[in-house]
C-alpha cells in the first residue's frame, strides 16, 4: 500500500502549543523523522503517519488528551491552503463541505471525510486511513475540530451541532471538548463525526462574495483536479452503508442511485476503477479503522464487513495488511504508552532533555 502524505500545514501552531505545555517540540519532531526547520514550509508534503505519531507522542508527553484541541485553536481557514480560497466563496455550508470532501487529498491524503444526510440530520464523519497500524485519536480530534471551526466560520457563532461523536473513549477530563464543541458529546461511538441539522447546511455562507465565486473556482481548477468523480464518492458511501446488511451488490447500489449497473460501470471506468476495486478498497479502509479500535470483536467486524466466517476475514486481512487482525490491534494499542523508547523519550521531552 502506498504511504499517504500530509502537508506540513497540519502542524500549524505545533511549536507554540508544545512550548506552552512545557515539552520540547524539536526533540519530538526529530523523533518521528520530521525536520523542525521545514515547519514554515506549509505546502511541503511529509508522511501522514509521522504527523499522526507526533500528535500521539505529544499528547502522551504532556499528559493532555486534549492536545489536538489546543492545537486547533491556532487554526485559521487559510490553513487549508489554496483550497480555503474556494471554500470561502461557496454559497452555503453544504457546498463548502462538499468541496472540502472532494478536494481533501490536496490537504491530507490519509484523511477521509464523508457526509450523509438522513431524516433531517447530516453526519460529517472523519477517519484516518494509514498503511500501518497506529492510534490516531489526536488526528481524528484535530480533523473534527477543524470541520467544526469551518462551519462556525461559515454559519456564525450562533450555530451549534446536534452532537459530536468519537470512536475512542472519553478522557478523564472532557472540559476542553465541551468548551470547543458546545454540544452533547458521545464517546465509544461507532463513528467519529459531527451531527447537525440538514437545514443548517442550507444557510448562506456569510463569508461568500458571489462576484468572486467563479474566479475562486477557476483558481482551484488550475491547481488540481478532483480526487474522484462524485458518483465514485456516492458508490463508496453506499458500499459502506450496505456492507453490514449483507446486501452490498452493484445492483443494490445502482437501485439506490437510481441508475442501471452499466451507468455505474461506465462512470467508474473513466477513473480506471471497477465496482470490485472500490468495494475492496472501502472494505480495507473500514477494516483498518474497526480493527485499530477496540469497540468490536473480530467476529463482529467480520460480520460487519460481510465475510461468511471470522476465519475468512482473518485470511483476507492478513493478505491485505501483512499481519493478523489481532497483531494489527496489538501494535496499534501499543503506541507511545507501551514502547520503552517512546516512554523514555516522552519523559525526556517533558523535562526538556535533549535527544542523545
Amino acid at each position: 500500500m502506498a504511504k499517504p502524505l500530509a502537508r506540513y500545514a497540519a502542524l500549524t501552531g505545533y511549536i507554540e502549543v508544545s512550548r506552552t505545555l512545557n515539552i520540547d517540540p524539536i526533540q519530538l519532531l526529530r523523533a518521528v523523522g520530521l525536520d523542525p526547520s521545514s515547519l514554515d514550509l506549509q505546502d511541503r508534503w511529509v508522511p501522514a503517519a509521522s504527523v499522526v505519531r507526533l500528535l500521539e507522542l505529544s499528547s502522551a508527553a504532556t499528559g493532555r488528551p486534549d492536545f489536538a484541541l489546543k492545537l486547533a485553536e491556532h487554526r485559521r481557514l487559510s490553513t487549508l491552503g489554496p483550497l480555503s480560497v474556494s471554500i470561502r466563496e461557496e454559497p452555503d455550508a453544504r457546498s463548502a463541505l462538499r468541496m472540502l470532501i472532494r478536494y481533501q487529498h490536496m490537504y491530507n491524503e490519509a484523511l477521509r471525510i464523508r457526509m450523509t444526510e438522513r431524516e433531517g440530520l447530516s453526519t460529517i464523519q472523519a477517519s484516518i486511513e494509514l498503511s500501518e497500524p497506529m492510534a490516531a485519536r489526536q488526528s481524528i480530534e484535530l480533523a473534527l475540530t477543524v470541520i467544526h471551526q469551518l462551519l462556525r466560520n461559515l454559519l456564525g457563532d450562533q450555530w451549534h451541532p446536534v452532537s459530536v461523536c468519537f470512536e475512542h473513549s472519553r478522557p478523564a477530563d472532557d472540559s476542553t471538548h465541551r468548551r470547543m464543541f458546545g454540544a452533547p458529546l458521545g464517546f465509544d461511538h461507532n463513528f467519529s463525526g459531527i451531527v447537525t441539522y440538514t437545514s443548517d447546511l442550507n444557510e448562506p455562507n456569510r463569508l461568500s462574495d458571489p462576484g468572486l465565486r467563479s474566479y475562486a473556482r477557476q483558481f482551484l481548477d488550475t491547481l488540481s483536479t478532483p480526487e474522484e468523480p462524485m458518483i465514485e464518492g456516492r458508490v463508496r458511501e453506499l458500499i459502506e452503508l450496505l456492507l453490514p446488511t449483507g446486501r452490498c451488490s452493484i445492483d443494490q447500489v445502482a437501485r439506490s442511485l437510481g441508475v442501471d449497473r452499466r451507468t455505474i460501470h461506465r462512470h467508474l471506468a473513466k477513473s480506471g476503477q471497477t465496482f470490485t476495486s472500490i468495494l475492496d478498497t472501502t472494505r480495507a479502509e473500514l477494516a483498518n479503522r474497526l480493527v485499530t479500535g477496540e469497540r468490536y470483536s473480530f467476529t463482529e467486524i467480520s460480520e460487519m464487513l460481510a465475510f461468511s466466517t471470522s476465519s475468512s476475514f482473518s485470511r483476507w486481512f492478513h493478505q491485505r495488511f501483512g499481519t493478523s487482525p489481532r497483531g494489527w490491534r496489538k501494535q496499534a494499542a501499543g503506541g507511545a504508552g507501551t514502547d520503552p523508547h517512546h516512554t523514555a523519550m516522552s519523559r525526556n521531552a517533558q523535562k526538556g532533555v535533549p535527544k542523545g
